[in-house]
């Protein structure tokens, strides 16, 4: 992708803002460093396959989002991040949460709404999270999370703890209103975030260019003089490499950076859409040319750092991982109808209506 790394924006009486360079992609991780990712992509391509075989079977209810064929965005992003440093998202989640190295049995448990999940059951696909690994959420209204990732950064800004928030966000949010409201505060008070715009080009079912006037989405903080880059999403290294400088800006103390990532999903919005609104020759070639675990495995093919006989290893060990979460899942009990009365934020007793 476009990288305009070294170009100034010049927005109102501020000074122009020069957005610093990405380092080359082709250095940004070494061969066991890809390794690593292609695990963890693996991990999170595999889960979401027997996701989708179990919301056929009826096990998973509600709306379910795959990640399939955006795995390299959250791996290589969280793969630049410090212990400590924030992550918060949308629907779209369990890839994200498989990254952070939250369960995967807890995760499909969650899925299937059982006592065993994240969120005791409660939550669903949408609405889980872990304190444990900064993860918060999992939103299921679109561009809800924007605000909250803004206001950790706020918090992180307030503390001086010299953390920063990942917060991911579509390419159909980028259209609102509070995530421009975020925009101008982020900038205003300098907070350390990082918006990275998953840009899977279709949002819920129309494509970029017919619902967005500006389809460079890494143009969206302009006029709130942000910076923002466009980054191959489907490249692991180049999303790590783009990260890694985005963090960085934003730890120094330079406020706020916007990272578009294009990338594509492969399935539906959700597990309702039939995705028709594209043709299949269009994700073929997506997959064929530009898959994120292919690209990594035919580089470490190349190099001869790995066999195909050691990646059917790696695959066989996932596959373990992700059975043995579905199991736990289905063996996990529903829960209690009395947690109905847990973690809610109501009065001790009724309040009367004034007179």
């Amino acid at each position: 992708m476009a990288n305009d790394a070294g170009k100034s924006v010049k927005t109102g009486d501020k000074p122009a803002v020069v957005t610093p360079p990405i380092p080359d992609p082709e250095t940004a991780m070494t061969s066991p460093e890809l390794l690593t990712a292609y695990r963890e992509m693996l991990l999170i391509r595999r889960f979401e396959e027997r996701a989708g075989q179990m919301y056929g079977m009826g096990l998973i209810g509600g709306f379910c989002h795959l990640y399939i064929g955006q795995e390299a965005v959250v791996v290589g992003a969280l793969g630049a991040r410090e212990a400590g440093d924030q992550i918060i998202t949308a629907y779209r989640d369990h890839g994200h949460m498989l990254a952070t190295g939250m369960d995967p049995r807890g995760v499909m448990a969650e899925l299937t709404g059982r006592e065993g999940g994240y969120s005791h059951g409660k939550g669903g696909s949408m609405h889980m999270f872990s304190r444990e690994k900064n993860f918060f959420g999992g939103h299921g209204i679109v561009g809800a999370q924007v605000p909250i990732g803004t206001g950790i950064g706020f918090s992180n800004k307030y503390t001086g703890n010299g953390k920063v928030c990942l917060t991911f966000l579509g390419d159909g949010a980028v259209n609102q209103g509070q995530v421009y409201e975020s925009f101008n505060m982020a900038e205003l008070w300098q907070l350390p975030v990082v918006y990275v715009i998953e840009n899977n080009q279709y949002a819920m079912g129309m494509s970029v260019a017919r619902s967005s006037a500006e389809t460079n989405l890494s143009r969206r903080g302009i006029s709130f003089n942000i910076p923002g880059e466009q980054v191959d999403g489907m490249d692991v290294r180049a999303v790590r490499a783009a990260c890694a400088m985005a963090l960085e800006w934003c730890r120094s103390g330079k406020g706020p950076i916007i990272l578009e990532m294009k990338t594509y999903r492969y399935r539906g919005h959700s597990m309702s859409d039939p995705a028709k609104y594209r043709a299949k020759e269009e994700v073929d070639k997506m997959r064929h040319d530009h898959d994120p675990l292919e690209l990594v495995r035919q580089r470490l093919l190349a190099e001869g750092f790995m066999t195909d006989d050691k990646f059917k290893e790696i695959d066989k060990e996932v596959k373990a991982i992700v059975t043995e979460a579905a199991e736990f899942a289905q063996a996990s009990p529903e829960p209690d109808p009395a947690q109905l009365w847990t973690d809610v934020l109501a009065p001790d007793a009724p309040v009367k209506a004034e007179a």
